[in-house]
């Protein structure tokens, strides 16, 4: 039997996560708390902030050192959850 692995990474690896919401304050915050809760290890001055042209929106990228594929698919998921949050990627 040929078995097909359930993800094509090889953990522990570095792993990019975007998060894109409404400019508002508080929101880079609370997008670094809920990482946080599922990688104690992440450093938050990584974090890349990058406004949209009119200002409206706000993108960060959150480079965390991923130890499994259930982590990253529990962080996705509080992520996609949270209200303040349109889209991850």
């Amino acid at each position: 039997m040929n078995e097909t692995p359930a993800t094509l990474l090889e953990f522990p690896c570095d792993f990019p996560i975007k998060v894109m919401g409404a400019t508002r304050d508080g929101f880079a915050q609370a997008i670094v708390e809920i990482v946080l809760r599922h990688a104690p290890d992440f450093d938050p001055a990584s974090v890349e902030m990058r406004p949209s042209k009119a200002g409206n929106y706000l993108s960060l990228t959150c480079t965390l050192r991923a130890k499994s594929k259930p982590q990253l698919d529990a962080l996705y998921r509080e992520l996609s959850g949270h209200p303040w949050v349109k889209i991850v990627l």
